[in-house]
């Protein structure tokens, strides 16, 4: 197996893994941020699953996968979630840093699945595409394509946080701030990732070779 499958298929081990730990402490009824409320296990599990995190990490473990398997595809969808997995995740984890991290007050398991998220797998999906690639894999074409998945997302979120009265990250909390707040919020957030797309397709250009491409 070569380097780059090789350390592909780390990637995909440790994302998976952090993701199964994550699954496994929100099922026993442990905290993601300050919940004092404990919902019902069914509730704990969409919410689980409401977090861009938790998306993007599961895109990491996706690409990563196929990448170690040898059956990556050159197709639009699969470039774009790709960018998305990389572009999203590194993303993410620095908005944590900044915003989310200060909320926290982890510990044991909660703690390692906190970092392992947020702070691992976001540096090796990083890595691994600065320095395995695949090359010529981004263009200025996947940017259109790469913004549907977040946009999917925000405006599940939104709407569902209508009826529910519960949103994943504060920053978006409408009950909390307005929509006008969180709409500033998250403009902020899409073009800190958009100019993080916008330089992983000008970087992946620059960085192929025509073998690569």
């Amino acid at each position: 197996m070569s380097r780059a499958r090789l350390f592909h298929l780390v990637t995909f081990g440790v994302a998976a893994f952090a993701l199964v730990l994550q699954l496994v402490l929100v099922a026993q009824g442990h905290n993601v941020l300050d919940e004092t409320n404990k919902p019902d296990l069914a509730t704990r599990l969409v919410r689980y699953a409401s977090y861009l995190t938790i998306w993007s990490n599961a895109l990491v473990a996706w690409s990563t996968l196929t990448l170690a398997l040898g059956r990556d595809r050159d197709t639009r969808v699969w470039r774009a979630l790709r960018l998305n997995a990389v572009v999203i995740c590194f993303g993410g984890g620095v908005v944590h840093f900044f915003f989310l991290r200060p909320l926290l007050d982890l510990d044991g398991a909660d703690l390692l699945a906190d970092k392992l998220l947020h702070v691992v797998v976001p540096l090796l999906a990083l890595v691994g595409w600065l320095v395995f690639g695949p090359r010529g894999r981004a263009s200025g074409d996947d940017l259109l394509p790469f913004l549907r998945l977040p946009v999917i997302w925000l405006l599940y979120t939104v709407i569902r946080g209508a009826f529910v009265d519960w949103y994943p990250y504060p920053f978006i909390d409408v009950g909390e701030h307005g929509y006008g707040v969180v709409l500033v919020n998250c403009l902020g957030v899409a073009v800190l990732m958009f100019g993080l797309a916008v330089g992983a397709v000008k970087l992946d250009q620059r960085l192929s070779t025509p073998r690569d491409a």
